[in-house]
């Protein structure tokens, strides 16, 4: 048996007025999608547990099989494994975005949060400011270290956990000063950023950006803490041997912890125009290599959200149908064996609020030995799936898909 995890982060979202009351599933074009949900089921999945805050790294451990009510331990640190960073128990990792703020004539306090991802910083950009915050921050106790376009990480030694953060996405648009860091290391990290202020203004990297047009990764923002994460191997849990498949450091992350591979797919950014077509070629040969189970993870509807991008989280979805699926299916369905598929958000992230919230996801599953549900959804999309089966949480969806 071979299993195939598809997540679209984020893409879930109400119905827009812009599209004539439809959502962005039921307006893209996903013909492979949605011929698969007329063979197989669609239902809703509750992937946020009560109580718990609506972001990926708990919506992802719980669309992989883990409950995050016991396995939860931040998010950062979950990024910090896939960066290769070896982490003591006594360690606190947090992640550290670089960010725009304006206008820049106002004090810190008074300046807004106008873009979480600093314009979708490169990668290369991103690493020279993030060395120029190292050698001007930096500390026998802290460390910065460059990670994925925007996405970054601090490492606390001997550190707190003690401490109100604030993601960056959640504010956008708003003062700033209404959510700076607070609790007992409140001050040291709300003091790291202010301090990081002036020194990302001025550096050449950003001076450039401004020159050509683009966002100025100005600040850094901090957030997401927690200690080192221990989760159950995954072929102990589920007695399957896999492979995570995604450009952002927290799903690989989720993967090494669980003892998956994690597969780096040159070209993959976590934006619309990521490489579809090699990440598809990665997961069919991670079949071929006897892997039983892929989990490829597409982050682009989810930028798209936050950028209040209603194009690009369509045509992220359509990409998604057309380069993802359509060719792992293909292989899937003349490799020999029996196989299942599940599609499903992580989370939705409405493009009203450009920001995660907590209701239940639909998902589409599909296996090639049991016969369509009754009656077969027309389709894949959010009103399909509150006419069909719910399940409780992801954990408990992922013990059904992985049932023997």
């Amino acid at each position: 048996m071979k299993y195939l995890i598809v997540v679209p982060d984020g893409a879930a979202d109400e119905a827009i007025e812009a599209l004539q009351g439809r959502t962005p599933f039921e307006a893209a074009d996903m013909p492979h999608i949605d011929a698969l949900a007329r063979k197989g089921t669609v239902g809703l999945v509750d992937t946020i547990p009560a109580g718990m805050p609506p972001g990926s790294d708990v919506a992802n451990l719980s669309v992989m099989g883990f409950d995050p009510a016991v396995y939860h331990t931040g998010r950062s640190p979950l990024e910090a494994v896939s960066m290769g960073i070896d982490m003591a128990p006594t360690d606190v990792a947090f992640r550290c975005n670089l960010v725009t703020l304006g206008p820049e004539d106002v004090p810190y306090e008074d300046m807004r949060m106008i873009d979480n991802s600093a314009g979708e910083i490169s990668s290369a950009e991103a690493a020279e400011l993030i060395a120029a915050v190292e050698a001007a921050l930096g500390t026998e106790r802290l460390h910065f270290y460059p990670g994925v376009s925007y996405r970054h990480a601090l490492i606390e030694n001997e550190g707190s956990t003690d401490v109100e953060l604030t993601p960056p996405h959640d504010i956008l648009d708003r003062r700033v000063g209404d959510y700076l860091p607070r609790g007992a290391d409140g001050p040291l990290m709300e003091d790291l950023m202010r301090r990081s202020f002036p020194l990302l203004k001025e550096h050449p990297v950003n001076l450039a950006r401004i020159a050509a047009g683009k966002r100025p990764a100005n600040s850094i923002w901090i957030w997401g803490q927690g200690r080192k994460p221990a989760l159950p191997p995954f072929q102990e849990k589920y007695g399957v041997d896999g492979s995570v498949i995604s450009a952002v450091d927290l799903i690989k992350g989720i993967g090494l912890c669980a003892g998956l591979e994690s597969i780096d797919v040159e070209g993959a950014t976590g934006t619309v125009d990521t490489n579809y077509a090699g990440k598809a070629a990665a997961a069919i040969d991670a079949f071929r290599r006897g892997k039983d189970f892929v989990y490829v993870h597409l982050e682009a509807t989810d930028e798209s959200s936050h950028q209040g991008d209603l194009a690009g989280k369509i045509r992220g979805l359509e990409r998604i149908d057309a380069e993802i699926v359509a060719p792992i299916l293909q292989y899937l369905e003349g490799c020999g064996e029996a196989f299942r598929v599940l599609v499903l958000p992580d989370h939705y992230t409405p493009l009203r609020i450009r920001t995660h919230a907590a209701q239940p996801v639909p998902y589409l599953y599909y296996g090639s030995e049991e016969a369509p549900a009754e009656p077969a959804p027309l389709s894949y999309c959010e009103k399909e799936g509150e006419k069909g089966p719910r399940f409780a949480s992801g954990y408990a969806l992922a013990a059904h898909f992985f049932r023997r």
